[in-house]
């Protein structure tokens, strides 16, 4: 029988990356002359930066690039440690292992910094395999090919996985690929983005999510 796999997000799932990010886009809006209020940022969290940075300040595809070598200035030494882990997830990390779930970080986030954060919070060896964008924000970059990639990675039937995250981009990711989805609350997404993205489910707290797959386990088991 195939091995249950849980598709985790990074930023707004695993940790609170709030600050780091916020600071690295103030950084490289500065680099431009433009000022912004941190609480217009957060919107950054979640989704590839070059279309952030196209969409919310009208850059062209060159600029937004020149902003994203800019955010990483900031971003790779600094901003990627100003980033806290939420309450419990080593707790459920450990949980969902010991339980024989296959466990895959898939990130938008480039896979160099995934791989830095989960060693900085230790968390590292609790994952089969970290799937994350490339650098270079030209191939694969999208939730939905983060995800492929990540099934394919790991060989995981999408019927035996389930993808977890905190915006409409984890959700829409997973459905596309044909997994099952959990949308938590405690992240940077809304209720209603999530509802309206099709989660299967919603956890308001890490503890729920830990229930949450652990039912979902035994439920398969019968």
């Amino acid at each position: 029988m195939m091995k249950q796999t849980v598709l985790l997000d990074l930023d707004g799932t695993l940790t609170d990356p709030g600050l780091g990010i916020t600071n690295s886009v103030l950084y490289a809006l500065s680099q431009f002359g433009i000022e912004e209020k941190r609480e217009n940022l957060y919107a950054f969290i979640g989704p590839p930066l070059v279309p952030s940075f196209m969409k919310r300040y009208g850059f062209s595809e060159e600029k937004a690039r020149e902003a994203v070598r800019h955010f990483r200035v900031y971003f790779q030494d600094r901003g990627i440690y100003e980033n806290t882990l939420y309450k419990g997830i080593p707790a459920l990390l450990s949980a969902l292992k010991a339980r024989g779930f296959s466990v895959v970080l898939a990130s938008s986030k480039p896979e160099e910094f995934a791989v830095r954060i989960l060693r900085h919070f230790e968390i590292f060896p609790y994952f089969d395999a970290v799937c994350g964008a490339e650098m270079d924000e030209k191939g694969r970059v999208e939730k939905t090919d983060v995800i492929a990639y990540a099934l394919q990675t790991v060989g995981a039937d999408p019927k035996e996985c389930v993808m977890v995250g905190d915006r409409k981009f984890d959700i829409l990711g997973g459905k596309e690929n044909g997994t099952k989805t959990i949308g938590v609350l405690y992240g940077y997404g809304t209720k209603r983005e999530l509802v309206a993205a099709g989660a299967d489910a919603l956890c308001a707290t890490v503890s729920d999510l830990q229930k949450t797959l652990l039912f979902i386990k035994e439920e398969k088991k019968e």
